[in-house]
């Protein structure tokens, strides 16, 4: 249940949680968990970082990479463009820093050919003359490297590249609630390889990266405007039907009851002119 606000693998999470708190001191006090393999979905990741035998950070979410690269053209000579599909694995390493004010996720795989980075910090607004606290995602990078053979077909410009997207203002969320999105979400990055794009789309979003009231359990979801529409067009239907079907049943009982009083009237007025007579 939402109410619960709890991770579908509950009880596996629960497990860990009640094992890390009986040695809160192993692993220093920052520790990081790829969760991922407990997914129902193979293309879901979840990762935690924990302070202090607590969490302090913990993300949901599938993403794809998509990178546009030169590469060369079968005559060897000229340049097309291509791009390359990539996918954070299940045995991706994380690592994290849980801040007062700041905190940073950070995945990497294939021998940190691949990193990821999320950045979040808080910040304060002035809204109907009071302040209110937020948390969201101010910056994303994500480095590549194109000496890894798999995902890039003969690309022209080998070597390490980053995609860095500064001052952004995403998953903007109330401080102390998790942010929560079923449906994709894009960011669009500019790579140091000749200001080529690279499209991150992340989906099934669930993260919170300060705030926690308890271990391995998100506070209560703020929801994307997009699940918010989904919804109400689910329910939409449903409401017209329910208020079409009240419309029907009250034109019915008012013709029922307008039936009654005309057959009542009727009833009243003398059907044989000889009855006049007698009146």
């Amino acid at each position: 249940m939402e109410t619960l606000r709890r991770l579908h693998l509950t009880p596996a999470l629960h497990a860990i949680a009640f094992i890390l708190n009986l040695f809160p001191g192993v692993g220093g006090e920052q520790e990081t968990e790829n969760l991922s393999g407990l997914s129902n979905d193979p293309n879901k990741d979840i990762f935690v970082v924990r302070e202090n035998g607590t969490t302090c950070l913990m993300a949901e979410f599938a993403a794809k990479f998509i990178v546009s690269y030169d590469a060369r053209a079968s005559n060897y000579v000229d340049l097309i463009t291509e791009h390359a599909d990539i996918s954070i694995p299940r045995s991706a390493a994380v690592k994290g820093i849980c801040g007062r004010n700041e905190s940073e996720l950070q995945i990497s795989w294939a021998d940190n050919a691949y990193s990821f980075k999320l950045y979040f910090v808080q910040e304060t607004r002035n809204r109907n003359a009071r302040q209110e606290h937020f948390w969201k995602v101010n910056e994303v990078q994500f480095t590549y490297d194109m000496s890894e053979s798999g995902p890039f077909k003969d690309p022209a410009n080998l070597g390490r590249h980053t995609a860095t997207s500064h001052q952004l203002s995403l998953f903007l969320t109330p401080l102390g609630k998790s942010y929560k999105c079923e449906a994709q979400e894009t960011i669009s990055v500019i790579s140091s390889d000749h200001q080529k794009a690279v499209a991150i789309l992340l989906s099934q979003i669930h993260m919170q990266p300060f705030g926690f009231k308890r271990d391995f359990i998100f506070s209560e979801a703020s929801t994307c405007v997009v699940d918010q529409q989904e919804e109400l067009e689910e329910i939409l239907p449903l409401i017209l039907g329910l208020t079409l079907g009240l419309v029907i049943v009250v034109i019915l009982a008012v013709y029922h009851i307008h039936h009654k009083l005309t057959a009542a009237t009727q009833a009243q007025i003398p059907r044989d002119r000889s009855e006049y007579k007698h009146m």
